[in-house]
């Protein structure tokens, strides 16, 4: 059963995807915890990224806190994830 902050959320994240999608990477809404934490996948490009956490940090988190200021914390799943060259 899907979360009734989904909506605002995913359209959050439509806000920022197409900057993702530009550099070849986008991110999945897994889940919206009972407690509003929201997670995160990052996708493609964004996976291996050696700017990731910038775009998590100033990016996705930053533009859900303000469409969306009831949840209590943003995680990305696999954002500490190594990078691979």
């Amino acid at each position: 059963m899907s979360h009734p902050l989904t909506p605002r959320v995913e359209s959050a994240l439509d806000q920022i995807r197409p900057f993702l999608e530009a550099d070849g990477g986008n991110v999945k809404l897994l889940e919206i915890t009972n407690e509003l934490d929201v997670k995160l996948e990052l996708e493609g490009a964004c996976k291996s990224c050696s700017m990731r956490m910038m775009t998590f940090k100033a990016g996705l988190e930053e533009t859900l806190r303000r469409a969306v200021p009831e949840i209590r914390s943003v995680e990305a799943v696999n954002l500490h994830a190594e990078v691979s060259e």
